[in-house]
């Protein structure tokens, strides 16, 4: 199957950040992140989910935490500031982000949110995030993935 470049794939190249594109099968519908390390064959613990929420001030926040985890709300919310957050509503997504459920990345969005990742990315030499699209990850060092989307890290998350 030839490689199609997601608008993922571009910011990276033209920031020269270098990456590895992983594929996986899949249908129409989004499938669990488990299910993604399963069928790319990496460690959970590699493999970030992208999660948007929205703070009690309105504003949009990006959460990127390991897909075996779920993410906390309160600790999201004191690690941006807010009072409160929630999880953004599916038909909102893609108008705020650019990108569709299942398919969300932190990089390359519409706007460049506040991006916080859980802390255990700091322990790895490469993560994978979506590369954009339904059935493509990209494999990069977390500290190219924190400097592009001027991310941080804080502990947000609860294993499942």
């Amino acid at each position: 199957m030839a490689e199609q470049k997601t608008n993922v794939m571009r910011v990276l190249e033209q920031k020269k950040i270098p990456y590895t594109a992983h594929s996986y099968p899949h249908g129409e519908e989004a499938v669990d992140g488990l299910t993604v390390a399963q069928l790319t064959g990496e460690d959970a613990a590699k493999v970030f989910k992208t999660l948007v929420a929205v703070g009690a001030s309105k504003r949009l926040y990006v959460f990127v935490i390991p897909v075996a985890m779920e993410l906390e709300l309160k600790k999201a919310a004191k690690a941006v500031g807010e009072k409160s957050v929630a999880m953004l509503r599916v038909s909102e997504l893609l108008p705020a982000t650019g990108y569709v459920r299942g398919g969300c990345s932190p990089i390359g969005m519409k706007k460049l949110y506040p991006t916080t990742y859980h802390s255990s990315i700091e322990a790895l030499d490469t993560v994978l995030v979506s590369a954009g699209k339904i059935g493509w990850q990209i494999e990069l060092a977390p500290s190219a993935l924190l400097q592009l989307t001027r991310g941080k890290t804080a502990d947000i998350a609860t294993e499942d």
